[in-house]
């Protein structure tokens, strides 16, 4: 999967994941706080690049939140386990927003039509619409998008190309001047398939780092 700069000269349209591109996560802190709860196999349970198959129900919005800690119970025979001792496991994984990185949204938003697409479920959502009021005063992403697209709200998620499809349908992008960037993989498939353009986020590389060297400004 290539990191190679993207040709921006006919790009008019740019969606973000935001994971590991614009908030960025910590997958090892996550997968120790799993086996804190006492997963023994924590990452093939929830990883970059593989989970458990309950966490595709839940990004998809097929299994709710109290579903979902109704699992986590189930498998570790741990029906003693508090809701916030399973969602502080489960939210071990947000970090945060690296200073910069709205302002450049906000930097970009004029020059592109910029979209967040976001595989995410109710726990990590309500924990970061939390954050960015407190920290930010934010009540939501709204305002630094044109749009915004969570997987639990609408029913789909990354790599389904049916999402992106939702994304071009209803924005009447051509895929031909989109790009896409998002830190996994096989969440770029999904986009490639329909023509989009992608760009592979790989740390160290950030979005500001990016657009520094794609020099668009």
């Amino acid at each position: 999967m290539s990191t190679q700069l993207p040709a921006m000269q006919n790009i008019k349209n740019i969606i973000f994941d935001y994971g590991n591109v614009i908030f960025s996560l910590d997958f090892i802190r996550a997968q120790q706080a799993w086996k804190d709860l006492g997963i023994d196999n924590p990452g093939q349970f929830y990883g970059h690049k593989v989970q458990d198959s309950i966490f595709d129900g839940f990004e998809r919005g097929d299994v709710s939140a109290t579903d979902f800690r109704a699992y986590i119970r189930k498998i570790l025979d741990k029906p003693e386990l508090t809701d916030a001792q399973i969602d502080n496991a489960w939210n071990s994984l947000l970090v945060g927003i690296p200073d910069g990185n709205h302002n450049l949204l906000l930097d970009l938003k004029p020059k592109y039509r910029t979209f967040l697409l976001s595989n995410i479920n109710p726990i990590h959502y309500d924990y970061i619409m939390n954050y960015l009021k407190s920290d930010f005063n934010f009540d939501d992403n709204d305002h630094l998008f044109e749009k915004t697209y969570y997987s639990h709200l609408t029913g789909k998620r990354k790599p389904e190309t049916e999402i992106f499809k939702q994304v071009l349908d209803e924005n009447n992008l051509n895929p031909a001047e989109t790009l896409f960037i998002d830190d996994s993989p096989q969440h770029l498939v999904g986009a490639q398939k329909l023509g989009i353009q992608t760009y592979l986020m790989t740390a160290p590389d950030t979005i500001q780092t990016l657009f520094a060297r794609l020099q668009v400004f």
